[in-house]
Parts: structure tokens; sequence; C-alpha cells
């Protein structure tokens, strides 16, 4: 019996849910997640900011000393510059304000992510060098899209979906003169990198080689800190090293001198 005729037509119907295979791995991919949070960022500014105050900059890389630091969204107003990092996560989300890392948890599952208050630092201090502004005339904003909820007290700076507009709008003491707000608008139009392929894959591998030299660190467990190299000072193990949380003796944890070698 020939089969033929049948393997044919089983190939036709798989030739015709390959796009939706496609799609859906698309759907679920973190890329495609980032960029749905942030065009609702985007969507959100539009709608209910007014445009003849505030002035929406979108996927702006700028170089530093060490390479390079792109920049979801800058919000340039009479307000201040507002400096948003955005997050597409979902889960429970812990953290504190001053520490290195938050954690992500989903069910049982847990994993650790930069603080982005302190990842956002770094584009405020880059566009506090570029625009030569002070300190109360930029703003650090974070806002989480997505499915996922804050299980520790946040700074009223970190977010959820609007949230981040009532901030920016709280803001009401104007701290840049009026006529100065396109002059900063077009220095950061000036000053970043073209928008191209080539400045976002150069970026991108910036950021692996920093996240290489993140794994070489010790972290401590119970903040989540970087850790520092020390010495026991007393007793039998004298001079033998081990990890110690910076914190002490707020934290006491402690990594033991076996994660040294190497």
């Amino acid at each position: 019996m020939d089969f033929s005729p049948i393997i044919n037509q089983l190939y036709g119907v798989l030739w015709y849910f390959i796009p939706f295979i496609v799609l859906a791995a698309v759907f679920k991919s973190s890329w495609f997640k980032g960029v749905a949070g942030e065009f609702a960022v985007n969507v959100a500014a539009k709608f209910f900011l007014d445009r003849a105050r505030y002035h929406l900059i979108k996927n702006v890389t700028l170089p530093t000393e060490d390479g390079s630091t792109q920049i979801d969204h800058i919000i340039v107003s009479e307000y201040g510059v507002f400096v948003v990092e955005t997050k597409n996560m979902k889960g429970w989300i812990f953290g504190q304000q001053h520490q290195k890392q938050w954690t992500q948890r989903i069910f049982k599952h847990s994993q650790k992510f930069q603080n982005p208050l302190h990842q956002n630092y770094k584009h405020l201090k880059a566009l506090e060098q570029l625009l030569e502004l002070e300190e109360n005339q930029l703003h650090s904003v974070v806002v989480f899209v997505g499915d996922s909820s804050f299980k520790t007290p946040m700074p009223e700076n970190v977010t959820y979906g609007m949230g981040y507009i009532r901030y920016i709008k709280s803001k009401t003491e104007p701290v840049i003169p009026m006529d100065q707000v396109a002059d900063i608008v077009q220095m950061i139009e000036s000053g970043r990198y073209s928008r191209t392929l080539s400045t976002h894959l150069q970026h991108v591998r910036h950021v692996q080689e920093l996240v290489e030299e993140k794994k070489k660190s010790v972290i401590c467990p119970k903040c989540g800190s970087e850790m520092v190299l020390r010495e026991v000072k007393r007793g039998d193990r004298k001079w033998q090293q081990f990890w110690g949380c910076p914190g002490y003796p707020t934290c006491r944890g402690v990594v033991s001198d076996n994660k040294t070698s190497g």
C-alpha cells in the first residue's frame, strides 16, 4: 500500500501549524516580554502625560567610562529628568532599597536579580555627566509590568504599571527652567549612540561581559550583598580565609573558604 498521499497530507498539516508554533515561542520569549513591557510604558506616557510639558525619549544608549549603558525611557520636563527602568516579571518580588540583589519567587523556585534601583543609578550618573545636572534634577523610576507582586515594602519610586505615571505627576516643583527643557532633549539626542543593530549588539556584548565578571563574585546568602574576602584572626582556623558579608554585624552571612579556590 502506498502511504505517500497520507504522508504528504500530514506534512501539509504540519506546515500549516509551524507559523503558530513560531509565534507562540516568540510571545513566550523574554525578548517579546521586554518589548511588550516597554511598549506599555510608552503608551501610558503618551496618553497620560501632557506632551507639551513631558518629552519622552526611548531606548537611549549612552557611552560610559567602561563601555555603554542602555536606558529604556527618559522623560524630560521642568519637574526634572525621569529615568525609567522597566521590569517585565512574574511571581513574588522581594527586595530592599539598598540590597544589591532582589529575589523573584515563582512557586518554590527562587532566583536572584540585580536591584533595579542600582541598575538605574548607573543610568542616572551617565545622564548627570552628559547634561551637567544636579542630583535633585534627576529622578529614578522603576516600573514592574507583568504578573508580579511585591512581598516587601518598596520605595515610592518602585511601582506597578500606571503607578509610575502617578509618581511622575507627584513631582510638582519646577527644578529645570522651561527654556532649558528643549536644550536637554537635544543634548540627549546628540549624545546618544545611533539607534542601529550594531549599537544594540555592541551593548549586549558589554552586558554579557559584565555578567561574566559578576559570576566570579561571591554573594551573601542572607542579604544578597557582594561579599569580601577575610581571614580568621584567632583559634584553630587562624589565617584561613573566608567570605564575609560587608554588612557585618547587621548581617552575619558567611561562605566557607572552599569558595575561594581557583
